[in-house]
């Protein structure tokens, strides 16, 4: 308590969200973190990302495996970058100020926060449509109609959003602790609900049907024979930078832990065998659906829809769930950290919640899901590009440079020791993205070209810019 004293003086680095947990605030064991993660994997997003590598031509076996490897990677960040959370007891923005300074840091924390931002809009967007089909299904499509002028959607979509949108509301309002009983409470039932799903499809299917038996495009005299590697790598960098977003902001839920343990055994637990669990039951049902429904069908909330009778509101409400444990830890803690860390006198986690939660309905989510082409290769490599080099910044600094010893008044003092403005953090962060930039912009169709070897970096976006960054940054720290 001497020490938040302290620190409370420097208020408009302070407040009572962002100050360092006491110990009657670490109350997540191993078992919080497991759930956390098993209720965040069980999504709609996650459950499409195997049907794109097979879209891409992988067997089903090469997507859960990739799936499965990406995870594990970006485990080892999620580790390191969780220790100073649960050592310090401090969020992410504020263990920012350590590499980059106290105002430096708000740039960083920004960018986490407006890509998770858009994560939020397009996740409540996918609830909402699956409020949409339920309703429609109980009704006989009594809510359908035409789409509004200048939205783009019926009105009937739109109060199902703003319905699925008003849910969050209740959770940011009552803080983390709230999160992380739903998501204790959920992950049971989310993971009851795949496996039912997976029965289901098994049982009215006679089988998984031939996609499970389908051979991989690459192998010999397939159509893409010899182009694997290449598309495995940009594939695995994607799956990295799937959740390349927690693993910065993982600081944020490992400063409630009750020991380094147990963040350590539940995340560990809980990432990497669950989404390649996932992955599979994606495959295997959606090769069950060409069997059952004459079609491929990727999207859950289209398969629930053509199930029928109970089993559309049972799937539906089980996606209800998924979505809302996976959008508040996700997309509304980090956000709403990081918007707090901007003005902390005026902006508490609550707020910047709510301020999460506008920026969802402002950016038209379902606009931004008709023109999102190439969601594997262009949104998850292109953030991870972003996302990347402030990952290997971070862990350089806290455990080469600080040898994982913070100072928490400094943290909170613009004349303290981090200083307001790092500019070996500013420039390392600089020179991890510009590699990955040429790349970005021929992937999204913003140039025509660019010579081969950005884009055969751009494979490797969050690598590369988390090794680039992190050396640049080790270096110019060795020079002081």
């Amino acid at each position: 308590m001497n020490a938040n004293n302290k620190i409370r003086q420097a208020d408009d680095l302070w407040n009572k969200d962002l100050a360092p947990t006491t110990q009657d605030q670490r109350t997540w064991d191993w078992k919080s973190y497991a759930a956390l993660w098993v209720a965040m994997v069980v999504c709609v997003p996650t459950y499409m990302l195997a049907g794109g590598l097979v879209a891409e031509g992988m067997s089903w076996w090469q997507a859960v495996i990739t799936v499965l490897l990406g995870n594990v990677i970006v485990l080892v960040p999620m580790m390191l970058i969780g220790h100073a959370g649960a050592k310090h007891g401090i969020p992410f923005p504020v263990l920012l100020r350590s590499s980059f300074g106290t105002k430096g840091a708000r740039i960083p924390a920004l960018a986490r926060g407006l890509v998770a931002c858009g994560w939020f809009g397009i996740n409540t967007w996918v609830g909402g449509s699956a409020i949409y089909v339920i309703i429609n299904a109980l009704t006989g499509g009594a809510i359908s109609g035409s789409p509004l002028p200048f939205f783009g959607i019926d009105i009937g979509q739109f109060i199902s959003f703003l319905g699925f949108w008003a849910m969050h509301l209740y959770f940011i309002k009552h803080g983390t602790e709230s999160i992380r009983w739903l998501e204790t409470y959920a992950a049971p039932f989310l993971i009851g609900m795949g496996l039912v799903l997976l029965g289901w499809a098994y049982y009215t299917a006679g089988g998984f049907g031939e996609m499970l038996s389908a051979p991989s495009q690459f192998a010999e005299g397939g159509p893409r024979e010899g182009q694997f590697f290449g598309v495995f790598v940009a594939s695995l960098t994607a799956m990295v930078g799937f959740w390349a977003t927690m693993a910065l902001n993982i600081p944020d839920f490992t400063r409630f832990a009750k020991s380094q343990k147990d963040q350590i055994i539940g995340q560990a637990i809980g990432l990497p065998l669950p989404m390649a669990l996932f992955a599979f039951i994606s495959v295997a049902v959606t090769s069950a659906t060409v069997t059952i429904f004459g079609e491929a069908i990727w999207d859950p909330v289209a398969l629930a829809g053509k199930m029928g009778g109970v089993g559309v509101l049972v799937a539906l409400a089980a996606l209800v769930v998924a979505t809302l444990t996976t959008n508040l830890a996700a997309n509304v803690v980090a956000p709403a950290y990081g918007f707090s860390n901007l003005n902390p006198r005026k902006i508490s986690f609550k707020m910047g919640g709510y301020i999460t939660a506008a920026i969802g309905i402002a950016i038209f989510p379902w606009k931004l899901l008709e023109t999102a082409g190439g969601y594997l290769f262009v949104w998850l490599i292109g953030y991870s590009a972003l996302l990347g080099p402030i990952a290997g910044i971070l862990i350089v600094d806290y455990f080469l440079v600080r040898k994982s010893e913070l100072e928490a008044v400094d943290l909170f003092d613009h004349e303290g020791q981090y200083g307001a403005w790092n500019s070996a953090g500013m420039f390392a962060l600089l020179l991890g993205i510009l590699p990955n930039l040429p790349g970005f912009l021929h992937a999204a169709g913003i140039v025509e070209s660019v010579p081969s070897i950005f884009d055969t970096l751009y494979s490797y976006a969050w690598f590369v810019g988390l090794f680039i960054a992190g050396i640049v940054y080790l270096v110019l720290n060795k020079n002081k």
